[in-house]
């Protein structure tokens, strides 16, 4: 798989489209055209607060569809943190704004296992490079997620043992967890058995992880 990093250029890997990142999906296009700007950079934030704010996070507001592909999350309105990455990724890319998908491994609640992959955003400013952030929304207590180029704001800290932020960018989602959110039938499965995907270079792969991967 493509990645990219900090230090690096991006590939016109980081303008494709895909299944998962469908933006010539008329419905994306359209909302792209309408977060559109003359400038990059607020292009950029439109997109992003607009995921953030009106995509609403599977966990928090107890929905149960289950998206993955940005043009369904549009359309459902809701998702996981990965899923709402989906979605903004492909704003971006209608837009001509080059961007990626990073991941953290965290504890689902608190200290212990089980684990679960957390997606977010980098996206390419010409003034700046690569800028992480984080549009899973600001709807749990405690997170607070802004568009602040030049400042990092991702949602979670990584405090606790097993966890850990993973330093590339990815053209495309991560395989396993794309497959294993193929299998979700509902989001109170995933409560039950949160996604802990493994990355595609074998050698980054978590695999001490004392939650089972989605079967």
């Amino acid at each position: 798989m493509k990645l990219a990093k900090f230090d690096s250029q991006p590939s016109p890997h980081f303008l494709m489209e895909s299944a998962t990142v469908d933006y010539t999906h008329a419905d994306i296009r359209k909302l792209a055209a309408a977060l559109s700007s003359d400038d990059p950079t607020a292009t950029a934030r439109h997109c992003f607060e607009w995921v953030r704010d009106h995509i609403a996070h599977s966990m928090d507001f107890h929905r149960e569809e289950v998206t993955c592909a940005a043009s369904d999350v549009l359309q459902q309105g809701t998702g996981l943190c990965t899923a709402k990455s989906h979605l903004l990724v492909a704003l971006w890319r209608a837009n001509q704004i080059p961007a990626g998908f990073c991941y953290q491994r965290l504890t689902l609640d608190g200290p212990n296992p089980p684990y679960c992959t957390h997606g977010f955003t980098a996206v390419w400013l010409d003034d700046r490079g690569w800028y992480r952030c984080d549009a899973r929304g600001n709807s749990k207590p405690g997170i607070r997620c802004e568009f602040t180029p030049g400042q990092e704001n991702l949602a979670y800290p990584t405090m606790y043992n097993g966890e850990r932020t993973y330093p590339d960018i990815w053209a495309e989602p991560w395989p396993d967890l794309l497959a294993a959110m193929g299998k979700l039938q509902n989001i109170s499965q995933y409560r039950n058995h949160p996604i802990d995907a493994c990355p595609p270079a074998a050698d980054l792969c978590a695999s001490e992880s004392a939650a089972p991967n989605m079967e």
